[in-house]
């Protein structure tokens, strides 16, 4: 039976890719729906052409692509992720960056719509608004990460988990010891992964790897004082799981995204060939090493913020948005990324609300992190 698909950001990393998977089986998947931020719509044409689809929403550019594209539905402004993610389908694969991911999230499971969530945002901002919507199922992971934790809990007593350990590549600085001149192009170099320029930068200052620990404890429901993380270069190992009997089981493949993605929009069978298999003919060398803190201070940031909750995780994901783009302009300095963020999280976690009741809830605590982020980098300029 073939599996009707909503694609949110189609353009990015994660929604091109998709996309290949949906071309290399055409028998298993139709996409009736596409959403993209409207920055490369000369792609977002193209995509829509091949893949006659019905609906697509987009940001801006909207005249220009409902031009392009008569006979097809055009929603435009800056929540037609939204209204698009609430169309009735089999799953909504939200490869979105950023919390303005989360609306689109909240809308799909309303929906009643199966939900491969590669926007880790949603968890990070807001977690208990997504878990108090999703049911059994409802929710799947995209991440590689959490993609290999959900794979090796199947089957699994959960209260035989005694850890979950997630794998970090350590990004393109991990053996260098001076960060303080790096440049945006070297922290686009990632020398494992191929991923949007957001999520680059943020696997450079291990800053992913601190949302990714936040998002794993929403999407399996564990304590953060069991949940780890460790620098294993070649992601190959994608995480692993250890029982209360010291096993340890855990999931491989080569890094590559269309494992985890074919995963969760197939789930629960497995697409043919997705991705290629590790060569076990050949000899490997896999290695796996702790996080230096005092380079890499983003993990133990997350983890404290995490565990305080409420509305601090969406203070700590808003203020490292700002942060990140200040670097990218040009503005700040590679290691003020980090030391930006804890400003703010220090600044704001005696006054940020300890429950978030709804959207409007989290998008009031962001704006006053995007506020006082800007205020702060407004002094270091």
């Amino acid at each position: 039976m073939t599996r009707e698909l909503v694609i949110l950001g189609s353009t990015g990393s994660i929604g091109v890719q998709a996309l290949e998977i949906v071309e290399a089986n055409p028998s298993l998947f139709t996409v009736v729906a596409l959403t993209a931020a409207g920055s490369n719509p000369e792609l977002l044409i193209a995509q829509a052409k091949k893949f006659k689809v019905k609906v697509v929403g987009v940001a801006k550019n909207g005249d220009l692509i409902r031009q392009a594209l008569p006979g097809v539905e055009v929603i435009d402004g800056p929540h037609a992720s939204t209204e698009v993610a609430a169309i009735s389908c089999d799953v909504v694969l939200n490869g979105i960056t950023g919390s303005i991911g989360l609306a689109p999230t909240l809308a799909a499971l309303d929906a009643d719509n199966r939900v491969a969530l590669a926007n880790k945002e949603s968890l990070v901002a807001g977690g208990d608004l997504v878990l108090a919507r999703a049911k059994k199922d409802q929710l799947l992971p995209v991440d590689s990460e959490h993609s290999a934790i959900w794979q090796a809990l199947i089957g699994e007593d959960r209260k035989e988990v005694s850890k979950l350990i997630l794998t970090a590549s350590g990004g393109p600085f991990r053996d260098r010891a001076d960060l303080s001149g790096v440049t945006v192009q070297e922290a686009l170099a990632h020398p494992t992964w191929v991923m949007g320029p957001v999520v680059t930068i943020n696997s450079a200052t291990l800053m992913n790897k601190g949302l990714e620990i936040i998002e794993a404890h929403y999407l399996f429901n564990t304590p953060y004082a069991q949940i780890e993380a460790v620098i294993h270069p070649q992601s190959v190992v994608h995480s692993m799981v250890e029982f209360v009997d010291g096993s340890t089981i855990a999931q491989g493949s080569p890094p590559n995204m269309k494992g985890p993605i074919s995963l969760a929009l197939s789930y629960p069978h497995r697409v043919p060939a997705a991705t290629a298999p590790i060569d076990w003919t050949q000899s490997h060398t896999w290695n796996f090493a702790p996080i230096d803190s005092q380079r890499f201070p983003a993990v133990a940031l997350a983890r404290e913020v995490g565990a305080i909750g409420g509305g601090l995780p969406a203070v700590f994901n808003a203020a490292n948005e700002v942060a990140v783009q200040a670097f990218v302009d040009g503005d700040i300095k590679f290691t003020e990324i980090v030391k930006t963020v804890s400003a703010v999280v220090d600044a704001l976690r005696g006054s940020v609300s300890a429950t978030l009741r709804d959207l409007a809830d989290v998008s009031a605590v962001e704006e006053d992190a995007r506020r006082t982020a800007r205020e702060l980098l407004k002094k270091v300029g």
